[in-house]
């Protein structure tokens, strides 16, 4: 009896492994039957801004159905192409990721068309610790004197002169993976070519400060600044507004209505005759 149930085991487990072994077979097949095409992918870590060679792309199959836009088949395609963002090892090459044919190597490969990079110095403190880093949004703050009229106090201000610059680079170093913070002496943002104009003039009036905001926020704050005075709560001088004395007005006497001069009269004698005239 204990035979019969060891043998109905052993046939059992032999019966299910056959099971196992002819659905793997089938799956196997079924794989080896889906169309499948060639996608360069990088081979190492790519850095923004760096020229692109052989030695760092590879080839991969990839399901036909799935295969990204913009990818390339053909390793000869990207040679000498420059990459606007980092590209990680395994990762499709796609157009979106580079920059245009023709593009030099380096950080200007990465500045938006209409843009400019300009680099300001900062230190621990007004480079936010070092955590403003590539890929990063900051507002730009300026701490200065205001001019003021003659004879008065040149007023303390502090106002942001600029939102949401992206920060480029941190000195040499543009890599946007790295989220380790930098103490750095330099930090390159872009701008427009006006919002330049205004950083260039910012840095020379007074001490600027770096404020790192949430990448996600867009909203702007338009702000008049804020001056030593506000901050500490005192009330703003009235000016008195100087009254001179107003010139002395002559009196005028209203002439009163005219008196009516005497009459003059003539006595004319003529002939045998007389007459008055008055006039």
């Amino acid at each position: 009896m204990k035979n019969i149930k060891a043998i109905g085991l052993i046939f059992l487990a032999l019966l299910f492994g056959l099971a196992a072994a002819v659905y793997a077979t089938g799956w196997i097949s079924r794989q080896s039957g889906i169309a499948s095409n060639k996608v360069v992918v990088a081979a190492v870590d790519i850095d923004l801004g760096s020229r692109v060679n052989a030695q760092m792309l590879s080839t991969v199959d990839w399901p036909s159905g799935s295969v990204p836009n913009g990818s390339f088949s053909d390793i000869k395609a990207l040679n000498d192409r420059v990459v606007k963002v980092g590209v990680l090892r395994g990762e499709a090459l796609m157009e979106g990721k580079l920059a245009p044919v023709g593009t030099q190597g380096g950080l200007s490969a990465v500045i938006a068309s209409g843009k400019r990079a300009m680099t300001v110095r900062v230190n621990d403190v007004v480079g936010v610790a070092g955590f403003a880093l590539p890929g990063n949004y900051v507002d730009v703050m300026v701490n200065a004197q205001q001019d003021k009229g003659r004879g008065e106090d040149a007023l303390q201000i502090s106002k942001t002169v600029l939102e949401k610059v992206l920060v480029l680079a941190v000195a040499q170093e543009a890599n946007r993976d790295d989220t380790k913070p930098k103490v750095v002496s330099a930090v390159t943002l872009e701008l427009s070519l006006e919002d330049s104009e205004k950083l260039d003039l910012a840095r020379s009036v007074g001490t600027l400060s770096l404020v790192l905001r949430n990448q996600m926020d867009k909203t702007t704050v338009a702000t008049l600044g804020i001056t030593k005075g506000q901050l500490f709560g005192e009330k703003k001088d009235i000016v008195p507004v100087s009254t001179a004395a107003a010139p002395a007005h002559p009196r005028v006497r209203l002439a009163g209505p005219a008196t009516p001069r005497a009459s003059e009269c003539v006595e004319v004698i003529q002939h045998a005759g007389r007459s008055l005239t008055c006039f």
